[in-house]
């Protein structure tokens, strides 16, 4: 049973051809067809109607406007010829019905008045005789289905347009959903590189600082030698326990499984940091000024990236005997940053290509970090020679 019905469900012209029979042998087992007509072969012209009618029923679905315009004309034929209402005449009220549902606005506006005006128009040609009351009254009972089926057609047109205006809404915000997934993860993969590019670069100088001078002192202090390749050993295990989340979160899935995320150092690791740097031959005057307090992730992360950018870059490019300073000044509404160096090494401006050898992010990065937090950034070489970083971190991002 369920199996027939599906098969019906596809082939709806199936079941309109079935209900145009049946409505075919109604008409003729009523003997509809020989009552109320005129001339001498009433058949010759109430079976073509008959059978056109039944083509309405038929085709109905495949081209609504056009059965429409047929039902019309055979409703013109029956009144010239003289054709009494018969059973086939439900075609008409069929019509209406479905031209409404589907049909076009045109077609639906025709068949509401051929519908209206179907029943006073037959009660007109075939009047009951000396009862003018009745003939009102049957006019009007018999116009209240063709009503009601325009009605209930214009209705499904109606939920229909809304079903399909829902389906295309999700689809849109389905894609947009999309969307905005690929946007995020694309900011995820830059934001992972950006932190990538500080653990490597921070950490590869240390490690080849620390070598430069073990090789240096490899023969007359072995002590030296010694202290050095322990802290390129515990600088690359912790490089490659920060590479290791970092790439983790790249592949599919494996943060949201793991519960492992990326790294958020904090404000309160300058210090270490600091100590990092000293301990690699790096002489840095850390100061905090004001009263430390808990900050927004982001900004804690900025401030840790861009005291890591700087000091990497002393490093890097500020020469032999180089030193360095950090200030943390926190303000009622941010928090500043201030990194100078005396270096006199490479010309500052491979700082804002990020390095002599052009290839990382330097001051863009810092600028790109500052920038997400609603902060500003000043960058540019002492008057006295060496380098200057200054920023300045909002509390809240600006609008």
């Amino acid at each position: 049973m369920q199996r027939l019905y599906d098969v019906l469900r596809r082939h709806p012209t199936w079941v309109d051809g079935f209900w145009a029979v049946f409505l075919f042998g109604i008409s003729v087992a009523s003997g509809a067809a020989a009552e109320g007509t005129s001339g001498t072969d009433a058949m010759a012209v109430i079976v073509p109607i008959t059978l056109l009618l039944c083509l309405v029923i038929a085709l109905r679905r495949r081209m609504p406007e056009k059965m429409l315009l047929l039902a019309v004309a055979l409703g013109v034929a029956q009144l010239v010829l003289d054709v009494a209402p018969m059973a086939a005449d439900f075609a008409l009220l069929v019509i209406v019905y479905t031209v409404a549902a589907t049909g076009a606005r045109w077609a639906s506006r025709l068949a509401l008045v051929v519908g209206l005006c179907a029943a006073p128009v037959a009660q007109l040609r075939w009047p009951l005789e000396d009862d003018a009351l009745g003939n009102i009254a049957k006019a009007i009972f018999l116009t209240v289905p063709y009503a009601l089926a325009w009605v209930l057609g214009d209705s499904i047109r109606t939920r229909r347009a809304y079903f399909a205006q829902l389906e295309e809404r999700a689809a849109r915000l389905e894609k947009e959903r999309e969307a905005q997934a690929k946007v995020a993860v694309a900011a995820e993969r830059a934001r992972i590189a950006r932190e990538l590019h500080d653990v490597v670069a921070h950490n590869v100088s240390v490690m080849v600082v620390q070598a430069d001078g073990a090789a240096y002192v490899l023969d007359t202090a072995p002590d030296q030698a010694k202290k050095a390749l322990e802290t390129i050993s515990s600088t690359g295990r912790q490089a490659l326990a920060e590479m290791r989340r970092l790439l983790g979160v790249l592949r599919t899935g494996e943060h949201r499984e793991s519960g492992e995320y990326v790294p958020q150092p904090d404000v309160q690791q300058i210090e270490d940091l600091v100590e990092q740097c000293r301990g690699s031959g790096l002489p840095v005057d850390f100061k905090i000024e004001g009263t430390p307090r808990p900050l927004p992730s982001g900004v804690e992360l900025t401030a840790y990236r861009i005291v890591q950018e700087a000091l990497t870059n002393t490093r890097k490019h500020g020469g032999p005997n180089a030193g360095a300073s950090v200030r943390l000044v926190y303000f009622d509404d941010g928090l500043g940053l201030l990194v100078e160096d005396d270096g006199k090494g490479a010309p500052h401006e491979l700082y804002e290509e990020g390095g002599a050898d052009g290839h990382g992010h330097g001051l863009i990065g810092m600028r790109e970090r500052v920038g997400m937090v609603g902060g500003t950034l000043d960058a540019g070489p002492r008057p006295g020679g060496g380098f200057r970083i200054s920023a300045l971190l909002p509390l809240k991002p600006a609008h």
